[in-house]
């Protein structure tokens, strides 16, 4: 099972606790390790990367653009090193500037990519173009199946 990860930047420490949790229940008994395919971006990206590394499973990485890293919270960079390093494949979109069409575009490269997408999602229109609610209709209309992942009491800011 190749599953794509999409998901909330930017969540409060007890969100992504509860995220974490939710994952780690969502991944289940490691029987058949699955593949996780993401872009490492702090929040669901990293957490899930995460979990998939401690089920056993294998890790793709989606880098979309060269400035990418550089986008990211300074406080994230040691943790998106250490999940870039762990991946078995690295894919480098060709885009210089880390931009909503950048990140858009590795989101749909994911869901190509994919046998099923999981989305960490409050259900809220996106805040902004390749947002969690664009990559979920994305994925939705290329006929995959998405399992949104919201646990109770999970917020964002």
């Amino acid at each position: 099972m190749r599953i794509a990860i999409t998901g909330h930047r930017l969540l409060p420490a007890e969100t992504e606790a509860l995220i974490a949790g939710a994952l780690r229940d969502a991944l289940g008994k490691p029987t058949e390790p699955a593949t996780g395919i993401s872009c490492l971006a702090d929040g669901a990206d990293a957490l899930f990367a995460q979990a998939i590394l401690d089920h056993g499973g294998t890790l793709i990485a989606v880098v979309p653009a060269a400035e990418y890293r550089a986008g990211l919270p300074e406080e994230h960079h040691a943790a998106y090193d250490r999940l870039l390093a762990a991946a078995r494949n690295v894919h480098r979109l060709a885009f210089t500037a880390s931009t909503s069409e950048a990140h858009m575009a590795a989101s749909e490269f994911m869901i190509r990519q994919a046998d099923e997408v999981w989305a960490v999602w409050d259900g809220q229109p996106a805040r902004g173009f390749g947002g969690t609610a664009d990559v979920v209709a994305a994925a939705r209309r290329s006929g995959l199946t998405v399992r949104v992942i919201w646990p109770d009491g999970a917020s964002r800011d």
